[in-house]
């Protein structure tokens, strides 16, 4: 296990990790521009070749990874530093996270390279990017005729965040996603009910940005599955519920220069603790807030979070103008303190190596470029978020530095992914709904 993410391991060997662990078998993990976990299970007999060669997949099947079926293998070849052990899962199982590989080079579509590629080009400006996310997700199972519900029936009242009874009947669940954070050394620091029932967050300390991306992906599978074994499912899906709050994956974000952060200025005379780069990283994000949200909300059902007007609790907690401003949670970013900002545009449907790497892209773009955000403003202020999928992808395609910073590793991929998301909107669009039906049937 990778217990300091921002040391230099070049000595770590996965194979001697694996044995001395008495792991078993080893889940090669990638995912493809959607987010989609993918692996393969390799026994412990062969981690030399995992090691040494990658393992094989055809990059078709795995989804949205930008390959036809006559195309050759993707490679996926282990990153030593992300290797976690996870026996709470299965006894003797472990996980190390894979940069997929075409012909030898790194695959231009995989959201891993193209997170590295930014942050190299961060790298190359003397700056490194530190992220924390917050995790939001439901837990939900079916009543006898299919429909959704919240897996805990006692989960009713209409303003259930924080509630410690909500909490505690979930304890079992809570703990073992709580004790296999910590277990992993990840510094699981708080877990509470959200604002919606059935709602809860986990929280892990930050880390550098691909760390954070990995822990992601881990902590996501590993809720997962822990849900299952109580028979209830975990979704992150934005709005599972039309009345109720939708589920956020808030980044927090700082850039720092070496071992120093290069966000604070206790001189900041706009009062928040920023220094004039931050403001420029600030005035980026910003800047390229429409085209942002095709990447940290690249769903459907996203823009029924950011559209929503109110909930069952009163308050929707997404934003839907990119606005700035401190500790307000009303706006696109907030500014808890001079040590990092929060976006809050995020949900969790995004690919977090995406998220991260579009985010970084903008807010460099505003260094360069030295822009300024202006005052801090009370919500309202700012430029209007997309209304739906298919306008944040217009905006995207429209906006060279977030359409770029997919392309960082490799040209075609953010049209490849503007044409999918696009697909994903019309497919929605051309399917008849209840909401329909309930409307039209009988009007005319």
């Amino acid at each position: 296990m990778r217990t300091d993410p921002e040391a230099d391991t070049p000595d770590l060997d996965l194979a001697e990790l694996v044995r001395a662990d008495g792991v078993q078998f080893v889940l090669a993990v990638f995912v493809d521009l959607t987010g989609k976990p993918c692996a393969k299970l390799v026994p412990a007999e062969a981690i030399e070749e995992l090691r040494d060669e990658g393992v094989g997949f055809a990059g078709y099947a795995v989804g949205a990874l930008g390959q036809q079926p006559s195309d050759p293998d993707v490679i996926a070849r282990p990153d030593v530093r992300s290797y976690t052990p996870i026996p709470f899962v299965k006894p003797g199982l472990a996980l190390v996270h894979c940069d997929p590989h075409v012909n030898g080079a790194p695959w231009p579509y995989a959201p891993r390279v193209i997170l590295r590629s930014l942050l190299e080009k961060a790298a190359e400006r003397g700056l490194s990017l530190s992220v924390g996310a917050e995790v939001e997700y439901f837990l939900v199972d079916r009543d006898e005729h299919g429909v959704l519900r919240v897996a805990d029936p006692k989960d009713t009242a209409d303003r259930p965040c924080y509630d410690a009874r909500g909490l505690t009947r979930m304890y079992d669940h809570l703990t073992a996603v709580s004790t296999a954070m910590n277990s992993l050394g990840w510094g699981n620091y708080a877990n509470d009910h959200e604002d919606g029932n059935g709602q809860f967050e986990q929280n892990f300390k930050h880390a550098d940005a691909l760390t954070t991306a990995d822990r992601v992906i881990t902590l996501r599978y590993l809720v997962s599955v822990l849900a299952e074994r109580r028979g209830m499912t975990a979704t992150f899906m934005p709005k599972p519920f039309t009345d109720r709050t939708g589920t956020g994956m808030h980044l927090h974000m700082s850039l720092w220069r070496g071992t120093e952060p290069a966000f604070p200025d206790a001189a900041d005379a706009r009062g928040l603790g920023l220094s004039p780069l931050a403001y420029s990283f600030v005035a980026g994000l910003v800047e390229h807030a429409r085209g942002l949200q095709a990447v940290i909300a690249p769903t459907v059902n996203s823009y029924k979070r950011t559209g929503a007007v109110s909930t069952r609790s009163g308050a929707t907690w997404s934003p839907r103008v990119a606005s700035y401003g401190g500790n307000d949670r009303t706006h696109f970013i907030r500014v808890p303190d001079g040590n990092r900002i929060e976006l809050r545009g995020g949900d969790g449907a995004a690919n977090p190596y995406l998220a991260a790497a579009a985010a970084l892209a903008a807010g460099l773009d505003g260094i360069e470029r030295g822009l300024d955000p202006g005052e801090p403003g009370a919500g309202g202020k700012g430029p209007e978020l997309p209304p739906t999928l298919l306008h944040a992808v217009e905006a995207l395609q429209a906006d060279d530095v977030v359409s770029g910073a997919l392309d960082a590793a490799g040209p075609g991929v953010s049209g490849y992914f503007a044409d999918l998301k696009r697909e994903e909107f019309f497919d929605w669009h051309s399917t008849v709904g209840a909401w329909e039906l309930d409307r039209y049937l009988t009007a005319f």
